[in-house]
């Protein structure tokens, strides 16, 4: 079996830096990130597609909070990464965070069958 390739050192640091957010993260940030997270796994639902698009509406004036810019970032790296990358980043997640990376499989579970 080959080994897979390292990763850059860009999606690296980018990975270091959204764990470390996750950390700090308030437990109704981290269930909206695990929401993001299952959505990104499972494409094609629709329903998960325009509730993450509610959720980019912002109150005119108001700037963003720091949670709503690191989700932005968070989205960009993420469409940036190949498959491998997000495999790594999520086997990561289950060293840094076990509890919260069951969770995102059970999640990903309950949405197989669904059309």
């Amino acid at each position: 079996m080959a080994e897979p390739l390292p990763l850059s050192y860009v999606t690296t640091q980018e990975i270091r830096c959204l764990l470390h957010w996750l950390s700090g993260w308030a437990p109704a940030q981290r269930e909206r990130f695990l929401h993001d997270l299952v959505d990104k796994a499972v494409p094609c639902k629709v329903l998960p597609l325009l509730e993450g698009l509610a959720g980019l509406s912002m109150e005119p004036g108001k700037p963003p909070s720091i949670f709503e810019c690191q989700m932005r970032l968070w989205d960009q790296w993420f469409r940036g990464w190949s498959e491998a990358e997000r495999n790594e980043f999520v086997r990561q997640l289950e060293e840094v965070e076990p509890s919260l990376a069951s969770r995102f499989y059970q999640e990903v579970a309950k949405t197989a069958g669904q059309e």
